[in-house]
């Protein structure tokens, strides 16, 4: 069950049935509930971490979606239930000793990563005091590293211009590192056996889950700057590293905040005695291999077809097949009239892009994210598709039409569709989903126009027509959103996420 659906007709999201629910809604508590009957377990993993300047939005998802999970699991009659806190869970310290599932949970202030899951462990202390029946496993990580989460890591942490295809080809004699540092790190395949011994045996209480092996300063100088003998570890003033970043944080530089810094030094060391006695678990991966593993996908880009952890700078959406590099269309086809057709609907297809993307940032912590979210990965993989089958082609860039489009997009945006702030009204919404929905419908006669001419573009015409498809769920979806929109529209202070107010009068 997820927010947003991966693409699950490959690995490795094909070993499941998929549901999407996003849990920051009331009503998600009821639909999960029918789809928790006849389950033995549920595992909770859901967590939004950006955009960590939306803190209602964080706290709606995050500390009330874990009660909406264990309220909804206790209706369907589950009795296994394990949750995913964290170390950051724990109260702050200030030295290296090892504390155990013992140690308090009232969170780092400062990080609202850690709040957020000390309110979360509160949550959990109330289900478990109403149901005593049920088995409920909280369990606390470290910080948790995979290959195949390089690019969604650099996304959510680092950002976009930090360059780290570097990371281990550069020579350092000193790699800086903000003093304080020393964390556990552990790697998901760890955690997903511990999870799975938690439900086998269902487990009761909290279990703190790391790698025995702790990540300082040194030891992280030696992973990312490993030649020569690796570089030494410099440690930078916490008085200068933790205003540096609060402020490349607020100029939208690195997406992460000062907060994780917080964590970062003041977390505690775990104890993981009771895991490996209680569950029989044992990490098969140090803290350092699953870091160095992490290094690895930050450099390439690693990732996997779902939307978080998509690959970077490609979309999750797998897109169609293309012709052979160097194809040419045959002499009895007129080249600057199909070059002109195809720059024409490339044009169309980024305004659409730019426009759902707009719509989707904009609507994020509403119960039509998903929507917005599933249209715009489409759309931006049918664009990326739809430029190299241009190229391939051997037409020489369309980037006129496509310029002008995205200026003309951009001043679209500026129209006074509502009263401030216009991207949140309703009545915004449903202009936006009408024009989308004649955009899509635009593209779709576009895809069926050179379904005629497949061949001559060295494709097969099921090719288009799987296009074609893919713009009825699309305009599927931009209904959907336009009927959520509508319903809110014209009523006085109408809220995008609560519906219209309830002292509103209608007919």
């Amino acid at each position: 069950i997820a927010r947003r659906l991966p693409q699950s007709d490959g690995e490795p999201y094909a070993q499941a049935e998929w549901a999407t629910v996003d849990v920051q809604n009331p009503e998600s508590q009821e639909t999960l509930a029918a789809l928790f009957a006849d389950v033995d377990a549920v595992v909770h993993l859901a967590w939004l971490i950006q955009p960590n300047s939306e803190r209602e939005l964080l706290r709606r998802v995050n500390v009330d979606g874990t009660r909406r999970v264990l309220e909804a699991a206790a209706a369907a009659g589950v009795r296994t239930v394990a949750v995913a806190s964290s170390v950051g869970a724990y109260s702050p310290v200030h030295d290296d000793q090892r504390r155990d599932e013992t140690w308090p949970t009232g969170g780092i202030p400062g990080s609202h990563y850690s709040q957020d899951k000390a309110a979360q462990e509160r949550v959990m202390d109330a289900f478990v005091a109403a149901n005593p029946e049920i088995s409920v496993a909280r369990l606390r990580p470290g910080l948790i590293f995979q290959g195949s989460a390089g690019a969604e890591i650099q996304r959510y942490f680092i950002g976009r211009v930090a360059p780290v295809q570097l990371l281990g080809a550069v020579r350092l004699p000193a790699l800086p590192v903000p003093a304080g540092v020393r964390t556990q790190a552990v790697h998901a395949t760890d955690v997903a056996a511990a999870y799975a011994e938690a439900i086998i045996r269902s487990a009761h209480g909290a279990y703190n889950i790391a790698s025995d092996d702790v990540l300082d300063a040194q030891a992280i100088a030696d992973i990312v700057a490993p030649h020569a003998g690796g570089a030494r570890g410099l440690p930078l003033p916490m008085a200068l590293t933790h205003p540096l970043l609060k402020a490349l944080h607020r100029i939208r530089l690195v997406p992460m905040d000062e907060g994780w810094l917080d964590m970062a030094t003041t977390a505690p060391l775990m104890d993981t005695t009771k895991a490996r006695n209680e569950l029989g678990w044992q990490p098969k991966t140090t803290g350092a291999q699953a870091l160095a593993e992490l290094l690895d996908g930050l450099r390439s880009g690693h990732g996997t077809r779902s939307a978080p952890m998509r690959p970077r700078g490609q979309s999750p959406m797998v897109a169609p097949p293309l012709p052979a590099e160097g194809h040419q269309v045959p002499a009895d086809l007129d080249r600057g009239l199909l070059r002109s057709y195809m720059a024409d609907h490339l044009a169309g297809v980024t305004a659409g892009m730019n426009r759902i993307q707009g719509m989707a940032e904009a609507f994020e912590d509403t119960p039509i994210y998903p929507e917005l979210s599933a249209v715009s990965h489409r759309i931006s993989a049918e664009r990326g598709w739809l430029k190299e089958l241009i190229r391939r082609q051997g037409f020489h860039r369309p980037g006129v039409r496509a310029s002008v489009s995205w200026a003309g997009e951009r001043l679209a945006r500026l129209k006074p569709y509502s009263t401030p702030p216009a991207k949140r009204s309703p009545a915004a919404l449903v202009l936006e989903a009408e024009l989308m929905i004649a955009a899509i419908t635009a593209k779709q006669k576009g895809w069926e126009t050179l379904a005629e001419y497949a061949p001559y573009l060295g494709l097969a015409e099921s090719v288009f027509h799987d296009l074609v498809s893919a713009a009825d769920d699309q305009a599927r979806h931009m209904r959907q959103v336009h009927r959520y929109a509508s319903h809110r529209a014209f009523y006085r202070d109408a809220d995008p996420i609560r519906g219209r107010p309830e002292s509103g009068t209608h007919g």
